[in-house]
């Protein structure tokens, strides 16, 4: 049925019942999965606001920062995958506007679904501008499944 699954991952609650589901829909029909976290480019400005300023303090800059925060998050969902006893895992992180990069990730690795949570750690933003898994929808080529 499906191939290769890939499923965003930011370390929400809903991320967490996505990659659940991704885990469990890639042991069924013997899929690769490949776990996804994407992290935004931070301006100056935003830095200087930033809640991780202790990192920025001590001589880091914001983007190195959240790069790190986001391979942790990706790691553990690669190892929370292995863990399930599913070994066909790859874990990438990529930075740029979450729900264009999901999409073009997607179709740059060959997948055949995308699973998102309902809401992330961008919820407030969503409400705003509508959620990255709307807009994973409404332009993603490839089914999507919203958990």
């Amino acid at each position: 049925m499906f191939h290769k699954i890939l499923v965003a991952y930011d370390g929400s609650k809903g991320a967490e019942r996505a990659l659940d589901k991704a885990i469990e829909m890639a042991r069924l029909t013997g899929a690769e999965l490949v776990v996804l976290t994407v992290y935004r480019h931070h301006s100056m400005l935003e830095a200087s606001l930033s809640m991780v300023r202790g990192a920025v303090e001590r001589g880091r800059n914001l983007d190195s920062a959240m790069r790190d925060v986001a391979r942790e998050a990706a790691d553990f969902a690669k190892q929370r995958a292995l863990t399930a006893g599913h070994d066909k895992v790859k874990a990438f992180i990529r930075t740029g506007q979450p729900a264009r990069t999901i999409i073009a990730t997607g179709r740059e690795k060959g997948c055949d679904l995308i699973v998102v949570g309902s809401r992330g750690l961008g919820a407030t933003e969503g409400y705003l501008l509508g959620s990255v898994s709307h807009k994973v929808t409404g332009l993603a080529d490839c089914p999507v499944m919203v958990v």
